[in-house]
């Protein structure tokens, strides 16, 4: 009997063990990326006196207690509207879930949108935006909060990797316009995962 549950046991923490590796390369695998986005003069958001210097983006150390698995309201019957970014620009875009989550004990939720221009543009018709904000703002993160790509769940529930959460252009180059997340995706505590403030 001992035997059945140390190798049950043994089992269940292998799992775990493969879920947490493959997390964490994904999550290294999207910070790779990104460092050879901001390097290549073609794809960079960064000035030109910026990308001169330019070595690598800083990111909090990848940490599991930041994926979390959110179970998702929808909201089928939402309308359209326009959001507000850091110029005059007003990108449409519709309310398409609400997820709401755990994180270290605590009850969270954040809303989840569509881009109206994106779900007519092909291999971007799944695609989903979640903008939000948190206590690291100003200090270690980006003062305008930060950003993570999704893809369309098979069901009501979506996995939030906040440790391949990234900034808006603008936290690299003015000439840009950036939707602003909205109050409603404020998270009342601090989201030590992803991305770090730009040091210019």
């Amino acid at each position: 009997m001992k035997n059945i549950l140390f190798l049950l046991s043994f089992l269940c923490v292998s799992v775990l063990f493969a879920q947490e590796s493959k997390q964490f390369k994904e999550a290294k695998k999207f910070q790779e990326k990104l460092n050879k986005e901001f390097s290549s003069k073609e794809e960079s958001p960064l000035t030109e006196e910026d990308l001169s210097v330019f070595e690598a983006l800083e990111f909090f150390p990848i940490d599991s207690n930041f994926i979390v698995t959110a179970s998702l309201t929808f909201h089928k019957n939402s309308k359209p509207f326009k959001m507000k970014t850091t110029t005059d620009r007003l990108p449409i875009y519709k309310l398409y879930a609400t997820a709401r989550f755990q994180l270290n004990g605590k009850d969270y939720f954040l809303d989840i949108y569509q881009n109206e221009k994106l779900l007519l543009t092909p291999d971007y018709e799944d695609y989903l935006f979640l903008p939000f904000t948190d206590l690291t703002n100003g200090e270690s993160s980006y003062g305008g909060g930060r950003y993570i790509d999704l893809r369309l769940p098979e069901g009501d529930s979506i996995v939030i990797d906040f440790n391949q959460s990234y900034n808006p252009y603008c936290a690299y180059n003015e000439k840009y316009s950036c939707p602003i997340p909205p109050k409603s995706n404020h998270l009342k505590t601090k989201i030590l995962a992803g991305i770090k403030a730009f040091d210019h």
